[in-house]
């Protein structure tokens, strides 16, 4: 489809003048072979020839055609490059003349830019609200992810946290992070401190167990011997050798000596209790702590899954938006915003089309079909 224009011409030394071949010169189009019909030359073969080839092969195919003893001068020039195509997202979609130095950026500028809605900015004002709701939606579900990952740390007790890769590649998400980490080591230090003032309750009342065990061994031992002393008076008293104030004050001994032995036992029994007390205690912390952990796990799931769902539909309402809108993209500097991409599909020279990926810079060339799309990324999902 491009398009050459020829000029012969040829000297007539008898007159001392250049006569026109009008007959020839005119402009032509390339035909899909790749060749021109010339009149008088027929069908001349320009693929990747230079305009001079082109010329001197018209002006040799003309003198062997008509006989001619010298040959005509012929001129060749690229009238006009073939068309480029634009299409995709673009206002106006189509055919347009090729320029040379044309880059993708320029084709869409010629074909309008990218494409407008049209019930004025009402695509431009969806798009901007959906994207913000997808931002904070988004800004959520990264704390969620980092809370279920203190959570399922927790639940194994392991020292470290293993956040999710992504949440590492932002400045909000490093704090997240943060955050979290200090907040487990709060909570196990916490638990730590006081399953120890347990452990320090039961050390304590075990040494109280093991004291009063030694002064049960010592108050026996003082009963007994009252008991044998008793039993040696009552013996002399029976003979009328001791007074019964003696054999009464020994009575009052033993029976004080075995009530000191009863509230002992009863001490070392209220330790004990306390003891399984603070055991049922360090139990239940680590029961309630265990339970706590696996209800907030339950929840942070049940709302990371809403909030996965949330982020899915405004995804879907910001391609929407853009379908009707595309130009909306331009301002578009959300957290994840849509991607504007550019690709060539070119025809070689062997006649099979390829496509080639570019950016704003890339060159086009005559006969290449521009394409414009712009999308939105899918939400991540964990």
């Amino acid at each position: 489809m491009d398009k050459l224009r020829v000029r012969v011409a040829e000297w007539q030394s008898a007159e001392g003048a250049f006569r026109d071949w009008s007959a020839v010169s005119g402009d032509y189009s390339v035909g899909p072979a790749g060749t021109i019909s010339v009149p008088f030359v027929g069908e001349l073969p320009v693929t990747g020839k230079t305009t001079a080839e082109v010329a001197t092969a018209i002006g040799d195919g003309l003198q062997q055609k008509l006989g001619l003893p010298d040959r005509p001068e012929a001129s060749v020039e690229l009238a006009e490059f073939r068309p480029i195509f634009v299409s995709g997202d673009v206002q106006t979609p189509g055919r347009y003349p090729y320029d040379p130095q044309l880059t993708v950026l320029k084709a869409l500028s010629i074909a309008g830019g990218l494409r407008r809605s049209e019930n004025g900015q009402g695509g431009a004002r969806d798009f901007i609200t959906a994207q913000g709701n997808y931002d904070v939606m988004a800004a959520q579900r990264d704390g969620l992810l980092a809370r279920k990952a203190r959570l399922e740390a927790e639940a194994a007790n392991k020292p470290q946290i293993d956040f999710p890769p992504e949440l590492g590649k932002t400045a909000a998400g490093k704090k997240l992070m943060a955050d979290e980490t200090s907040l487990m080591q709060a909570r196990q230090k916490r638990l730590r401190l006081q399953l120890e003032s347990l452990d320090n309750l039961k050390a304590l009342l075990q040494s109280e167990i093991e004291s009063l065990e030694k002064k049960i061994t010592t108050q026996t031992r003082q009963t007994d011997l009252a008991r044998e002393e008793l039993k040696g008076i009552d013996n002399l008293a029976g003979k009328g050798l001791v007074v019964n104030q003696r054999v009464l004050t020994l009575e009052q001994t033993i029976a004080e000596l075995e009530s000191k032995l009863l509230d002992m036992d009863t001490a070392i029994l209220r330790a004990k209790q306390d003891i399984a007390k603070a055991t049922q205690d360090a139990i239940s912390l680590q029961n309630d702590r265990d339970t706590e952990i696996a209800q907030d796990r339950q929840q942070t799931e049940a709302d990371l899954d809403t909030m996965n769902l949330k982020i899915g539909m405004y995804s879907g309402l910001m391609v929407e938006a853009l379908e009707r809108a595309p130009d909306a993209a331009r301002n578009a500097g959300g957290r994840n915003p849509p991607q504007m991409s550019f690709s060539i599909v070119r025809t070689a020279g062997d006649g099979k089309a390829g496509v080639i990926a570019a950016d704003e810079n890339t060159p086009v060339l005559p006969g290449d079909v521009v394409k414009v799309e712009i999308a939105q990324p899918a939400a991540n999902s964990n």
